[in-house]
């Protein structure tokens, strides 16, 4: 779903979401949940451009955002909201003017939004994996490694600045005024320039010491391919099922089946990726069939697996040469499905 397209037909469907003064991602999911629209609100998103998105996210207290991966990579600056970040396996606080980096298909989400003092306001950059890749090619050792996800802190050092252009970067997509195109391009990459000399400058931050939470999702990353029951955890981890039980609702706001169902999708994207058969797939992320693969994967994002391999394979392009130019003006203005 993109964001363009979505709010094309909340214009068509519901007008009135449009003038009641929320943002675009609050009036996007009004709009999912007034049409009665199933499925995960972050999974289901795509970008509207061929190389770089950006927009501004808020979420308040009684929101609730489930696990979730993307196709291209989400670069994150935390504009105000103290909580804690699952990245990955691993847990970090989250505070202001930290920065997180999220490769394709890895999994994340913010925990314990009840408990919330203030909203979760970040400014959001999605870049596909042909810009990235485009960039890599030009100046390798110039941007961060982007295989691996990491949170930056960016408070209290001389990068305290970087939040001036991740808003410069939400302004340009919403403004959309003459060349905003390249501009968003020559931001996106002079924060990635940034974040390189910044993580030179000081290590990313350190995640929180693995407590029962982490353990019992490392747990469950490292069991994918096998059966997974609340009662072969619990005995695992010599604690009751109530226990595990409460971990999930308290931490993540769902199920701990809810969550061993969306980490074995999130791990069945990648699969689909690099190109491993659905009957394979289904077997390496723990599901007994592939129709029982097939259903879980529709019934969360919208689309059937092998629809989600054509859409991968449309949008992928061959190696890239080592003299690669980065996106012209040209190229980005082209692919604008706004144009």
């Amino acid at each position: 779903m993109e964001m363009a397209e979505t709010m094309r037909k909340i214009q068509e469907l519901c007008p009135d979401l449009l003038t009641s003064g929320a943002s675009k991602e609050e009036i996007l999911r009004r709009f999912l949940k007034e049409m009665k629209l199933e499925g995960n609100f972050y999974q289901e998103m795509e970008m509207s451009s061929r190389f770089v998105d950006s927009h501004q996210d808020i979420s308040s207290p009684t929101d609730i955002i489930d696990i979730h991966s993307h196709s291209f990579y989400e670069v994150m600056y935390c504009r105000e909201g103290d909580l804690q970040y699952l990245l990955g396996s691993t847990r970090y606080q989250l505070h202001r003017g930290d920065i997180i980096f999220v490769p394709p298909e890895t999994s994340h989400s913010p925990l314990c939004m009840e408990e919330l003092k203030h909203p979760y306001h970040r400014y959001v950059l999605w870049l596909s994996t042909e810009f990235i890749d485009r960039a890599l090619a030009n100046n390798p050792d110039a941007l961060p490694d982007c295989n691996k996800p990491f949170l930056l802190r960016t408070a209290g050092t001389r990068w305290e600045f970087l939040q001036q252009p991740f808003q410069r970067a939400c302004i340009e997509s919403e403004m959309r005024s003459t060349g905003w195109e390249l501009s968003l391009g020559c931001l996106a990459l002079q924060i990635l320039v940034m974040l390189q000399r910044a993580i030179n400058d000081h290590f990313p931050a350190p995640a929180e010491t693995p407590e029962l939470p982490d353990r019992l999702l490392a747990y469950i990353q490292d069991h994918l391919s096998e059966k997974i029951t609340l009662e072969r955890t619990a005995r695992d981890f010599l604690v009751s099922e109530s226990t595990i039980r409460q971990v999930f609702q308290k931490r993540l706001g769902i199920s701990f089946y809810r969550c061993v169902t969306q980490c074995r999708l999130i791990r069945a994207k990648s699969l689909i990726q690099q190109g491993f058969s659905m009957d394979q797939i289904s077997l390496m992320v723990g599901f007994s069939d592939y129709s029982a693969f097939y259903r879980a994967f529709k019934q969360n994002f919208g689309i059937p697996p092998t629809e989600y391999r054509r859409l991968i394979s449309s949008h992928r392009h061959f190696p890239l040469p080592s003299d690669a130019p980065l996106p012209s003006p040209l190229d980005i203005q082209k692919n604008d499905p706004e144009k």
